[in-house]
């Protein structure tokens, strides 16, 4: 049975071939999105800025922009002869011994190479006898240095620098950046189109009543789509199979016409009535089955391949809404990023930290095992974390309860409270 992190592994080394050779990253549809609308898009095309930011010289300071040459020591006196103010650049004619007041943001004339703080001019002495009409003298009361509080022209950004890189996953902070540049619009990869299906007999949709005591609710299908809100994948949804052979061949064969990729859940274990792996096997083939992680264990990655020029990727999770969850989380949505064309370096990863256990834990040596805890800090801010005594799988109450999951390796076994523990916050905490 394969660990954790070699099925993250292998999946990733799938995927990278996959990219490189079965639906190369290069030649994959682009689109043009509106600014607005490209977050979490992956950018298709490198982003050239169109000019150099700051476009021109710009204070730093409210203060006074002084004539090149002009006596910069302390006891100098300056002439000011006019005002720049953001948006409305001073454009007459300085010489030395001469400055403007300038503002925060605003241009620096080229004449001048000095901005000087007005808290080191005499400006609190005489503003209340300036006549913004005409000219007046400030005395310098500390020495100035060229260049000092100015922002120079293209100190941050040259024109026809690249700002973003192919492969770029767009995050709020990219979308400031571009928008600086006037740019309203970006080339991204055209989003994956991603197949969910459920299976099981006992499964009803969410809206339609209970019939019998021995069926249940659809979750899992809400919980994928909620999951995979945030990427950039169009799904498609497949509904509820009955376990029945040939409603899934049928619906699993009809979807690798029409999708990049297919999540099932359940139906994937070793019961009479779980039909997906046979179908998967006569459709394609399984690269891994199985994992040595709790809860999730028999967790699918295959392929469907048979009469497609490219392969459909296929991820089989356990029909326990819970198990859904923590695989979909540990391995689904890693790949779908990478998938999608997101560089390495992109594809976000849950924060992992340390915390002290708060309470004694049960493990069983074998299996990485995913404990759902409550993360807080102590009066001194340190993180701590307490396990819920009882983990079943089946416990989906408990899961909303929680913000985090512990992280136990596979060879650990029981731990008392005020051991050091791996915990992952909830992505959405």
């Amino acid at each position: 049975m394969i660990t954790v992190e070699q099925l993250q592994d292998a999946i990733m080394q799938r995927i990278d071939s996959f990219n490189q050779t079965d639906l190369p990253i290069e030649k994959r549809n682009h689109k043009t999105c509106a600014l607005l609308d490209s977050k979490n898009h992956i950018l298709a095309k490198n982003i050239l800025s169109p000019f150099s930011v700051p476009r021109n010289d710009l204070s730093a300071m409210d203060g006074y922009a002084i004539a090149q040459g002009s006596d910069l020591s302390q006891g100098s006196k300056i002439d000011i002869v006019g005002e720049s103010q953001a948006g409305s650049p001073y454009i007459g004619e300085i010489n030395v011994g001469q400055g403007v007041r300038i503002f925060t943001g605003a241009v620096v004339p080229n004449a001048c190479d000095t901005v000087v703080m007005q808290e080191n001019t005499n400006f609190d002495d005489i503003k209340n006898t300036i006549d913004k009409s005409q000219s007046y003298r400030i005395t310098l009361t500390q020495d100035a240095k060229i260049d000092s509080n100015i922002r120079k022209q293209g100190e941050e950004i040259e024109s026809g620098d690249i700002i973003l890189q192919a492969g770029k996953r767009i995050n709020p902070a990219d979308i400031s950046l571009i928008a600086n540049l006037g740019i309203d619009s970006v080339e991204v990869y055209q989003p994956l189109t991603v197949g969910v299906l459920a299976t099981g007999d006992e499964l009803v949709a969410l809206g339609s009543p209970l019939k019998s005591s021995a069926q249940i609710y659809n979750s899992n299908t809400p919980t994928l789509k909620t999951l995979l809100a945030d990427l950039p994948v169009v799904i498609k949804d497949y509904g509820i199979i009955a376990d029945d052979s040939n409603e899934t061949s049928s619906t699993v064969a009809k979807a690798m016409q029409e999708c990049d990729v297919l999540i099932s859940t359940a139906g994937v274990s070793v019961g009479d009535y779980d039909f997906l792996t046979t179908v998967i096997e006569q459709l394609g083939q399984i690269n891994h089955y199985k994992v040595a992680m709790k809860p999730g264990k028999p967790f699918v990655f295959g392929e469907l391949n048979k009469s497609l020029d490219k392969p459909v990727l296929y991820f089989g999770l356990p029909g326990n809404p819970l198990s859904t969850i923590v695989g979909t989380l540990q391995f689904v949505i890693p790949a779908l990023w990478q998938l999608s064309g997101a560089r390495t370096t992109e594809v976000p990863l849950t924060l992992s930290m340390q915390a002290t256990l708060t309470n004694d834990v049960k493990k069983s040596v074998g299996r990485m095992d995913f404990q759902r805890g409550i993360l807080s800090q102590d009066s001194k801010g340190q993180l701590q974390v307490e396990s819920f005594a009882v983990q079943e799988s089946h416990r989906i109450k408990q899961f909303s309860q929680a913000n985090c999951l512990i992280v136990l390796a596979k060879d650990e076994g029981n731990l008392s409270a005020g051991a050091h523990v791996q915990v992952k916050p909830y992505p959405w905490s």
